[in-house]
C-alpha cells in the first residue's frame, strides 16, 4: 500500500458524477449489499432466523466477489466504489460482531480487538484527509483477512444447537475466526505504521 497526497482534480481528470458512477452494475450491488446490512442484524436479533442471516451474508460473499470482477470486465472502476465496496465489508463484519456478542456466540475479547481495529483506522483516514493525504489503499493482506472472516461467520452461526453439523462446523468455524482475527488486526496495523510515516514526512 501507498500512501500519496490528493491529486487536485482538472477537466481532463473529471469523473462522473456520484449519480451516474451508483447507477454502474458494480455500485449498484454494493449498494445492495449495504442495504443487506439492517435486514441481516434484524434476523440474527430479532426472529433469530439463522438459516436467512446465513442465506443473505452468503449472497453478500458473492456479490462482493461479483462486484470486483463486473468493474474490471466491464471498466466500470470508480472512485465511489472504491468507498462502498471496503465499507460494505466492515459494516457487515461489525454487524455481525455486534450480534455474535450478544447472542454469545463468540466471547467479549474476540469482539474488542476487531473493533478497536475499526476505530484506529478511522481515526488515521482522518488524520490523512488533515494531511492532505487519500485514504489508504486496501492491502492484499486485508482483503485476506475480510475473505476469512466472511468465511468463518457463516460456520459460527453453524455451531449453534447440538446437531451433528455443529459439531463439524465447529473446529472449522474456530480455526477460520482465529485466521482471520489475526490477519484483520495485523493488516490495521500495517495500516497505522504506513499511515504514521506518510504523515511524519508531511
Amino acid at each position: 500500500m501507498t500512501t500519496v497526497p490528493d491529486e487536485p482534480k482538472n477537466e481532463a481528470k473529471a469523473e462522473p458524477s456520484l449519480w451516474r458512477q451508483a447507477l454502474t452494475i458494480p455500485n449498484l450491488l454494493s449498494l445492495l449489499r449495504l442495504a443487506g446490512v439492517p435486514v441481516f442484524l434484524w434476523l440474527l436479533l430479532g426472529p433469530k432466523e439463522d438459516g436467512w442471516a446465513l442465506a443473505l451474508l452468503i449472497f453478500s460473499a458473492l456479490t462482493d466477489w461479483l462486484d470486483g470482477k463486473l468493474a474490471r470486465w466491464l471498466d466500470q472502476m470508480s472512485r465511489l466504489g472504491q468507498l462502498l465496496d471496503p465499507a460494505a465489508d466492515r459494516l457487515y463484519i461489525l454487524a455481525t460482531l455486534v450480534a455474535f456478542l450478544i447472542r454469545d456466540i463468540i466471547p467479549w475479547w474476540v469482539v474488542v480487538p476487531l473493533v478497536l481495529r475499526e476505530l484506529v483506522l478511522g481515526v488515521c483516514v482522518m488524520l490523512l484527509r488533515r494531511g492532505g493525504f487519500a485514504p489508504p489503499e486496501v492491502t492484499y493482506i486485508g482483503k485476506g483477512a475480510t475473505f476469512v472472516l466472511m468465511y468463518a461467520f457463516p460456520f459460527l452461526l453453524l455451531t449453534q444447537g447440538g446437531s451433528d453439523v455443529a459439531a463439524v462446523a465447529r473446529p472449522i468455524a474456530y480455526a477460520f475466526m482465529v485466521w482471520g482475527g489475526v490477519l484483520y488486526v495485523w493488516s490495521g496495523a500495517l495500516y497505522v505504521v504506513q499511515a504514521a510515516r506518510a504523515l511524519r514526512t508531511r
